[in-house]
């Protein structure tokens, strides 16, 4: 019985397909080849296509078959996992209304912030845990206020991994999770949330129905699964954001349990038992994928806008031709601290960590005479790992204190500088695993099929690859606390 995961990033989908008894990968594939764009109209903006997602998704899956690996026949159920807190609109006959406004778009930050204040501070952090702030719900406020002829031809809203489920089977579901991951969900009384739906004047006819996300969301039309080669009827058994989705895949689903990412985006994720908030919401609290009324299970995520685009910004403009994986050999070549040049990584929207502003990218301490493009990829990679190292900290004043932290061997993981870096900045040990999202979205689906009993059974094959621990030696935390410094001066801290 194989198993098929597909994972709706932002540079691009990759997708694989698994054997469930083994959970080997029998071939992944990834589409486009080159990362996909991003529109920015204003400054601060993003937006994707969804249309384009479906046709990367399409040509993934088709790039996956053609391997000849395995028979696509024998695929029994589909999960998805996708990029988190995104707007989809469609009409009645489910065609997309306007482009997705995506999770780095900053456009609705201030309608956020008036939300929060409005319907009171104490009233959002006890029943959404988070504030409105650049969220979903304030994402479609936007569009309701000053695209309303759109607005007005809205049937449903949706995240991305749902329109993706619905172009597979016809069928729109949400669950608790993606609306918790909206700002949509209330919960104190389990419910969608009536002071942002009175707030904002959004009609609950918007939303579709709740399910758990490991349950039956529709099974694929037969057009599609003659496109695809697919057996007739096979369900779409899971749907996840991004983020509980990686820490699915690296079995992090219970209190205490951590996980990391460092993909476009950077992500700190810890699972916990208890409804609480950071009170700037600088960290937020969404519902894991194994979230129940009866059994809180909370994910506490700590974003970084500006990781792996950075690096790739660096590759872009500063590279010379190199791949990634020559640049992290050049970047091992300049010393620690790279001679005293620091990067700040945020220039891809307004970063939720540091209340929701945007200081952009900034060089410190360039020295014509010294500085070498080798040195440039260090900093960079330091300035990233710095950045995990302050949003932890914020985790820590909320309860999160991780001893080991689970990553996938991908993404910047892949560099061996990057991971020593996290380790020596954060002091907690890493353990890498040989997964990625597309492989946890498999396994979603086989545990939402039944085909797995238990998440014990999903993962009893998969063992970490190695670990990765803190030397203790001060001079990395000497190194941070100088960027530290920098990034509080610009942001007017000190």
């Amino acid at each position: 019985m194989l198993l098929l995961g597909i994972d709706l990033g932002t540079s691009s989908v990759k997708v694989s397909v698994i054997d469930s008894e083994t959970t080997r990968i029998l071939a992944s594939a990834q589409f486009p080849e080159t990362e996909a764009p991003i529109i920015a109209l204003f400054p601060g903006w993003a937006e994707q296509s969804p249309e384009l997602w479906w046709q990367y998704v399409q040509s993934a899956i088709l790039k996956c078959h053609k391997t000849n690996l395995y028979n696509p026949l024998d695929i029994s159920s589909i999960g998805i996992a996708y990029q988190m807190h995104g707007l989809v609109m469609v009409d009645k006959n489910q065609q997309v209304l306007r482009n997705s406004i995506i999770w780095c778009d900053s456009r609705a930050v201030d309608i956020g912030a008036k939300a929060f204040e409005a319907i009171g501070e104490e009233k959002c952090l006890s029943t959404l845990l988070n504030s409105p702030g650049n969220f979903t719900a304030s994402k479609l406020a936007w569009v309701k206020e000053n695209e309303p002829e759109i607005f007005e031809q809205c049937a449903c809203i949706m995240l991305p991994g749902d329109f993706i489920a619905m172009k597979l089977t016809g069928t729109i579901t949400t669950s608790i999770s993606a609306l918790s991951e909206g700002m949509f969900f209330d919960f104190q009384h389990n419910r969608l949330s009536e002071e942002v739906m009175a707030y904002f004047d959004f009609s609950p006819d918007l939303f579709s129905p709740i399910q758990p996300v490991f349950s039956i969301h529709g099974t694929v039309l037969n057009s599609v699964a003659y496109n695809l080669s697919l057996s007739k009827q096979v369900p779409v058994t899971y749907k996840a954001g991004d983020q509980p989705n990686n820490a699915l895949s690296l079995n992090v689903l219970q209190p205490g349990e951590v996980a990391a990412t460092a993909g476009t985006s950077g992500v700190i994720y810890g699972v916990s038992d208890v409804l609480k908030y950071d009170k700037q919401s600088r960290v937020n609290t969404f519902a894991h994928v194994n979230y129940s009324d009866k059994e809180k299970r909370l994910g506490m995520l700590l974003c970084i806008n500006g990781t792996g685009s950075m690096y790739r910004w660096a590759k872009n403009n500063f590279n010379a031709g190199l791949s990634y994986q020559q640049m992290n050999a050049a970047a091992k070549l300049a010393p620690l601290g790279s001679n005293n040049l620091r990067v700040l990584p945020f220039g891809n929207g307004a970063e939720r960590m540091l209340n929701n502003r945007l200081p952009g990218v900034h060089f410190h301490n360039i020295d014509l005479n010294l500085h070498t493009k080798e040195h440039l990829f260090r900093a960079v990679q330091e300035g990233i790992s710095f950045s995990f190292r302050y949003g932890l900290d914020i985790m820590r004043e909320n309860g999160v204190n991780p001893t080991v932290i689970r990553a996938g061997k991908s993404n910047l993981f892949l560099s061996e500088l990057f991971t020593e870096s996290f380790v020596e900045a954060t002091g907690v040990t890493v353990e890498l695993y040989d997964n990625d999202g597309s492989v946890g979205a498999a396994i979603g689906a086989g545990l939402g099929a039944g085909t797995y009993k238990s998440a014990s059974e999903a993962f009893m094959n998969v063992h970490a690859l190695t670990q990765v621990h803190p030397s203790g030696s001060n001079i990395t935390e000497e190194i941070y606390q100088d960027w530290k410094y920098l990034l509080n001066r610009q942001l007017g801290n000190s």
